[in-house]
C-alpha cells in the first residue's frame, strides 16, 4: 500500500464525518458483514503499516558513528511523525470500502452444497 498517497488524500479521511448507513448495506445487504470486511482489511493495513515502519527503522540499526547518530535520530523522527499523522487503518478501510476498492467473497454464498 502507498501511504505516502493517503497522506495527499488525508483531506477525504477524516474522523469526523458523518457516514450514511444505507452505503454500508449496499454491497453485502448486511451491515455487520460490511464492518467485519473493513475490519479485516483494517487489520491487513496495520499489518502493512507495521512491516514498513520495522523495515524503515531497521536500516538504522547498524552503526555507532556518534557523527551520524543526530542525522539519523532526525530522520527516525521524521518517518515516526510521517506515520502517526496517517490516518488510523479502520478510517483508510473505511475509504476504501466506500470507494469499492476492497473486494470480498463470502463462501457460504458461494458453496452449493449447503
Amino acid at each position: 500500500m502507498d501511504f505516502k498517497k493517503i497522506d495527499r488524500d488525508k483531506k477525504k479521511i477524516t474522523t469526523t464525518i458523518t457516514r450514511n448507513l444505507a452505503a454500508f448495506d449496499e454491497g453485502t445487504h448486511n451491515v455487520y458483514e460490511t464492518v467485519a470486511i473493513i475490519a479485516k482489511r483494517a487489520n491487513q493495513i496495520q499489518v502493512e503499516m507495521k512491516e514498513e515502519i520495522k523495515q524503515k527503522i531497521a536500516e538504522f540499526g547498524g552503526e555507532d558513528n556518534s557523527l551520524d547518530e543526530k542525522f539519523e535520530n532526525k530522520e527516525q523522527e521524521e518517518i515516526s511523525k510521517f506515520y502517526e499523522h496517517l490516518p488510523k487503518p479502520s478510517l483508510i478501510a473505511t475509504q476504501e470500502y466506500l470507494e469499492g476498492k476492497i473486494h470480498w467473497r463470502n463462501p457460504k454464498e458461494n458453496d452449493e452444497s449447503l
